[in-house]
């Protein structure tokens, strides 16, 4: 362990672990990569400081960001943290309510935004928040004031007085964050995290990592998420340097560009990647089909602890010969570790990429555990496929009766923004945060998700259902890109489903089948017929009353832009069931 105990001490260790000019940060900016190296990172992060104290921001006032994955996103952060300001991070898709309600929950004293595009977004929010008083772009909009404009202006400024005192004042234990949860259901809670809280779990995942040294990650997944923002403090503690990628489109690109050994995603990018390499695979012919199909088959079979007879080991061998080598080159070609978080990775997805040489390093937390509570290791036996790993070394679990999993530890949140009685029904008197999400462990030393404790629901006939098992089993057919499954005091559970449409427009192609549009394709009885043999075999696994009677599928696609995803790309079940209430209705009749 390093002395880092407060956020900003991370800029220390970057001046450490780095040599002048050597990058800490990679950005592209106008098609063109740009580099950071410690030396700005250091001076940027205290001129900014000090701009923000001169432009009235003082020590506790609430700063909102809304920035993109960006190097620049590190200048604000360690800027706010230093003048013990307390930083508001929102996502730039964020309804235009929920923006309304955080800026005037936190009483924001300064926003942070990345462009124009944003600024044309919020414009007419900012004019409604009284407390708001500055105002500053990373990129040059007209009328507001710059990031360039404040490093010019106090470019001569030497950080050895008012920010170095202000710094040498703040305490591990005070409030350097609060995050707004996506608000899935009801308004967003404002989760109160203090250095205390980040550096503890950060500190303890770079213990993990250190096993597995990596000299340059890519960022692609929100910066204002917890889950991330973690990883890239745990990064700069590595010594690792990051290369950002804004968007989710963009990161095949990003990958074969940075060529990192390591990245961090959530299981719906690790499943659009898994689908766009079998939908390659499709459209071999021959030999060259069969060498590929095979491979997967191996791969599925894969476990990191178990031992292959030698016949599978030779299969493995020409797998990772004939086919996964190239999964590699298209990653950059030295790509190592994937960490997958924020929801249950398909195991069927996470055995093939182990096969193909690629350690997926499961793990799980919340925002209100900041994040991280299991996670995978790199030490021998610290892997078991279908669960999130040990427990993080320094955090308590325990079981309620229901299943429930408690945890306790320093990464515990401070508890919810002018939210006292939401905080009581969270961390009991004990200390212990009560997750919401149902649990055991494995060997008695592997935790496993259930599902969550609010989302099982019960039919009419009194059986209990657990909609995300099921949902991440069908999610295993390669024709599935996202399922519903409801059923709440109903007979039966039933489903919508939007298919995977780039699949299956390789399916047509293939079956040579003239595609037209999606909603056309979804009415095509020859589709229908696929998607519904799907259905039928994916319900064999369960028992009879788990199993999905009616389904309707839909040709709209399910965004975090539409609504009908968080920004880590889970359901939002309230806000999709009230959408579809019509629909589900309609499935429900005359049963």
């Amino acid at each position: 362990m390093n002395g880092v105990t407060r956020i900003f001490d991370l800029l220390q260790v970057a001046v450490q672990h780095h040599q002048v000019g050597e990058p800490v940060f990679f950005g592209k900016k106008n098609d063109k990569v740009f580099a950071i190296d410690s030396h700005t990172y250091h001076h940027n992060s205290h001129i900014l400081a000090h701009a923000l104290l001169a432009s009235g921001i003082k020590q506790g006032d609430r700063v909102a960001t809304i920035i993109n994955n960006r190097p620049e996103w590190n200048f604000f952060d360690m800027s706010i943290c230093l003048i013990g300001a307390v930083q508001v991070p929102v996502y730039p898709t964020v309804s235009e309510a929920n923006m309304r309600f955080i800026f005037e929950d936190a009483a924001i004293s300064a926003l942070i935004i990345n462009d124009e595009s944003v600024w044309k977004k919020i414009q007419h929010v900012t004019k409604e928040i009284a407390s708001l008083e500055l105002v500053v772009s990373i990129d040059s909009i007209e009328g507001i004031l710059g990031m360039d404009d404040l490093l010019l202006k106090y470019r001569q400024f030497h950080p050895e007085k008012e920010v170095l005192e202000i710094a040498t004042t703040i305490l591990p234990v005070d409030l350097v964050s609060i995050i707004y949860t996506s608000g899935t259901t009801g308004k967003p809670k404002g989760v109160m995290l203090s250095h205390q809280n980040m550096v503890s779990n950060f500190q303890a995942l770079t213990e993990i990592l250190k096993r597995q040294p990596a000299s340059r990650a890519v960022s692609v997944l929100p910066l204002c998420h917890i889950y991330e923002r973690i990883l890239n403090y745990t990064y700069q503690n590595c010594g690792t340097a990051i290369w950002y990628i804004d968007g989710f489109d963009k990161l095949g690109e990003g990958l074969a560009e940075a060529k990192p050994e390591i990245f961090c995603a959530v299981p719906r990018l690790m499943e659009k990647l898994f689908d766009s390499i079998l939908a390659k695979g499709r459209e071999l012919k021959g030999i060259r089909r069969l060498v590929f199909y095979n491979a997967i088959a191996i791969g599925q079979q894969y476990e990191p602890v178990m031992k292959f007879s030698i016949w599978n080991n030779l299969q493995l061998w020409f797998a990772r010969k004939l086919v996964f080598k190239k999964w590699h080159e298209a990653l950059g070609g030295n790509l190592v570790s994937i960490v997958s978080g924020g929801a249950s990775l398909n195991p069927r997805i996470a055995r093939t990429f182990w096969a193909a040489g690629f350690k997926i390093m499961e793990g799980y937390g919340l925002t209100e555990t900041s994040p991280v509570v299991a996670v995978s290791n790199f030490v021998k036996g610290g892997v078991r496929i279908g669960t999130v790993g040990p427990v993080l070394p320094g955090v308590e679990i325990k079981f309620a009766n229901d299943g429930e999993i408690l945890v306790h530890g320093p990464n515990v949140m401070m508890g919810y923004y002018n939210r006292p009685e939401r905080t009581a029904e969270v961390i009991d008197s004990e200390g212990w945060l009560h997750t919401g999400d149902i649990g055991h462990l494995v060997d008695n030393k592997y935790l496993q998700i259930t599902d969550r404790k609010k989302e099982i629901f019960k039919t009419s006939g009194g059986k209990y259902i657990a909609p995300q098992v099921l949902e991440n089993r069908f999610k295993e057919s390669a024709f599935i890109e996202h399922i519903l499954v409801i059923g709440e005091n109903r007979k039966h559970p039933s489903a919508i489903i939007v298919p995977s449409f780039e699949y299956l427009k390789n399916w047509c192609r293939v079956k040579r089948i003239r595609y037209s549009s999606d909603k056309e394709m979804i009415c095509l009885p020859r589709v229908i017929s696929r998607i519904e043999e799907e259905i039928n075999e994916i319900n064999q696994h369960f028992g009879h009353h788990e199993q999905i009677k009616k389904w309707e599928i839909i040709s709209e696609k399910w965004t975090v832009d539409s609504g009908d995803l968080s920004p880590t790309l889970k359901l939002r079940r309230r806000f999709l069931t009230n959408k579809y209430a019509i629909l589900i209705e309609k499935m429900y009749e005359n049963t």
